[in-house]
């Protein structure tokens, strides 16, 4: 089968690759769609390591084409979307509450990191019955992609975030992440959601998805603007979207004493994040910082599948480009250099 893989760092290519092979928990997906992860421009630059021939991607929707002899509730046929974090759920993380950490840190997250990912002919995945859930019939595979990472990670900044009912917000950087915080903040009941973000493009979407003020770090500080607009109190809550030091550092100075910090950004270099002293109340103003990894499993797929069944906003508005199969090292360059105003880029498999 083709599979588009990370040769080595800073190397990818398409490739051919043996088809894989089927456990009695797993199935075998022919995607139809996927989506392009900046995080899998992060793994191919290093972030986790040095990985060999390792297909990338874990953005994907399809048709089921093979299940084990114990999957129960999936059979050949079934259009379906799995969860970028596809957790071993018997496993002891996983019964503990944590299942994106399930056999240890990050443990949860396979594709394109332990075990080949989705940009291939075929996909494996374990434990189908726990880890895909069924389309509904009036949501699209485009629409159906965003609930797979981007909608279930920005979600879970927004619910981690602890936002008081009309509670003011603030939303460091509006990639498709941090768009999907802003809209998560948006149906969580913020009184006052504020985004910061440079690019035009993702500042109108900010404000589409529920963004009330928006700030352009390069025009005015952040910190400073936030602070103003809230008398000096600071924010309920700050979402970090993006993964730097200046932005965590940034969260902590804008939000109030008591207040939470929600990370979903994805760290990608350096060694350590700092913490600014005196904002921190030297370590004692009761600031929570709470840190995610994209919330996997099939009732958390179904719930998101579900609000875009009854057509509660349409994630789709974040693809920018699309691209067939074999144009997929294109649109990874792009995504990569964010090329052409590229938010998210759409690969069609068939």
């Amino acid at each position: 089968m083709k599979s588009f893989v990370m040769k080595g760092v800073g190397e990818t290519e398409i490739t051919e690759k043996e088809s894989p092979e089927i456990g009695s928990m797993d199935a075998i997906l022919k995607p139809t769609q996927g989506l392009i992860c900046t995080s899998d421009c992060h793994t191919v630059h290093g972030a986790i390591g040095e990985r060999e021939n390792l297909t990338l991607g874990h953005e994907v929707v399809g048709v089921v084409d093979e299940v084990g002899d114990s999957v129960t509730d999936f059979t050949a046929g079934d259009r379906v979307a799995v969860g970028a974090i596809t957790p071993d759920w018997s496993s002891k993380n996983a019964q503990n509450g944590h299942p994106s950490q399930s056999n240890g840190a990050l443990g949860g997250w396979k594709f394109a990191n332990v075990k080949d990912g989705t940009f291939a002919e075929s996909v494996h995945v374990n434990d189908a019955d726990g880890n895909l859930a069924h389309i509904p019939d009036g949501v699209t595979d485009h629409e159906a992609l965003y609930t797979t990472d981007m909608m279930t990670t920005g979600f879970a900044a927004a619910e981690n975030a602890d936002i008081p009912m009309g509670g003011t917000v603030a939303i460091f950087a509006q990639g498709p992440v941090g768009l999907m915080a802003t809209k998560g903040a948006s149906l969580q009941g913020a009184g006052e959601i504020i985004a910061v973000e440079t690019v035009d493009k993702r500042q109108d979407l900010a404000q589409e998805y529920g963004a009330d003020h928006v700030i352009d770090f390069q025009e005015t500080d952040p910190v400073e603007e936030i602070l103003d607009r809230t008398n000096g109190e600071g924010v309920d809550a700050a979402i970090e979207a993006l993964g730097t030091d200046r932005t965590l550092q940034d969260c902590i100075k804008a939000v109030k004493p008591g207040g939470t910090v929600s990370n979903v950004g994805y760290h990608g270099d350096g060694e350590f994040r700092h913490i600014p002293r005196e904002e921190w109340g030297v370590g004692m103003a009761e600031i929570d910082i709470v840190t995610e990894l994209c919330p996997g499993g099939r009732l958390r797929i179904e719930r998101l599948l579900q609000m875009l069944a009854n057509d509660r906003f349409d994630p789709t508005k974040m693809t920018t480009h699309e691209f067939e199969f074999d144009e997929i090292e294109e649109a990874f360059r792009m995504m990569d250099e964010k090329e052409d105003g590229i938010i998210k880029p759409l690969i069609h498999f068939e």
